[in-house]
């Protein structure tokens, strides 16, 4: 098995280091890494994972110490893959989240873990925003109304809700990065802007809530972009979703698990909220099918984060990463060690 991933993966002339690359990778990241590294391609090597990674360990001239992996995928960094690949020292992961990232685990066997930093916060911000304008305005219903051929026949299609310069309040849940370039756009709009985290931002001046009921009873809008874990999972239920009420919406560009996606399909079947603009999915991608006969849902592919311009400096940092940790110097988007 090992010689026949080697094979697969030709190293460039003078290569010393070998790089698990654990994701699927387009043209220009698997040209720019193999110009660089011994890659070791795990969908190229049509071998499942625990073999894999049982193989690259007799990788020459010695076996990789960093890998490459992608969330929202169905390979996870814990336990059982580090004692399965206990060579590596170093993995980055390309995606704006963390939750198949055991950073205990990478913490306790000492593996360095480098994210995405700030690379995606604009562009999810972005389509955070478009998310809420097009809920609110109907945007996509009323498109699909006219490609239906129902304007000349129906009239003109029912008003949509106005975000801008109404003082719209809209609750955001998390307030990092991602959070905060939401915050930014929709001040830009005369939007009341209130949030809810952890613990209060210091030099934060929106309002705190302590919980998300209370966040939920007091938003029009509610907007999801926190990170996955046990205490966020399902952080919006049916307890939420009652608090916010009927005139109110939801967008999440954060993880699917973050919503309660039965008690969300019940609370718009019921008329217990306005509507929804859902980029993330529970079980992705595979996507409620009540959703597509919902005409005040937008539904986008869990594309928040894919532009052509991120696309690019994320594999720039990639590698900016991974040519810090092979030189020795710190990386550029540390998690781990902080």
């Amino acid at each position: 098995m090992a010689s026949a991933i080697a094979a697969a993966t030709a190293p460039p002339t003078g290569a010393q280091h070998s790089v698990l690359l654990l994701r699927r990778a387009n043209d220009y990241l698997a040209a720019t890494l193999r110009a660089r590294y011994r890659v070791l391609s795990f969908y190229d090597s049509g071998a499942p994972l625990p073999a894999f990674l049982a193989a690259s360990a007799a990788a020459e001239p010695e076996p990789p110490r960093a890998a490459l992996v992608v969330g929202g995928g169905a390979i996870r960094v814990d336990t059982a893959f580090f004692d399965a690949a206990p060579y590596l020292r170093c993995v980055v992961t390309t995606a704006a989240g963390l939750d198949h990232v055991d950073l205990a685990e990478c913490a306790r066997r000492g593996v360095l873990v480098a994210g995405a930093g700030e690379v995606f916060s604009t562009d999810v911000a972005d389509h955070a925003v478009g998310l809420l304008i097009d809920v609110l305005r109907n945007v996509s219903a009323a498109g699909r109304y006219v490609r239906r051929g129902m304007w000349p026949v129906q009239g003109d299609y029912p008003l949509g809700s106005k975000l801008g310069g109404t003082g719209k309040r809209v609750g955001i849940i998390g307030l990092g990065s991602i959070g905060s370039s939401i915050a930014k756009r929709l001040k830009a709009f005369g939007c009341v802007i209130q949030y809810h985290s952890r613990r209060p931002k210091d030099g934060v001046s929106f309002r705190y809530f302590h919980d998300v009921i209370s966040l939920a009873t007091e938003s029009d809008a509610l907007i999801v972009a926190c990170a996955l874990n046990d205490q966020t999972r399902h952080i919006v239920n049916k307890e939420v979703l009652g608090a916010l009420g009927k005139d109110s919406v939801v967008v999440t560009i954060a993880r699917g698990g973050n919503i309660d996606e039965a008690e969300l399909i019940s609370a718009l079947s019921e008329g217990k909220i306005a509507g929804a603009g859902l980029d993330v999915f529970e079980k992705e991608p595979v996507v409620p099918a009540e959703f597509f006969y919902m005409d005040n849902v937008v539904l986008t592919a869990h594309e928040a984060v894919f532009t052509t311009e991120s696309g690019s400096d994320l594999c720039d940092l990639r590698i900016g990463n991974l040519e810090a940790f092979f030189d020795g110097r710190p990386l550029l988007t540390p998690v781990l060690p902080k």
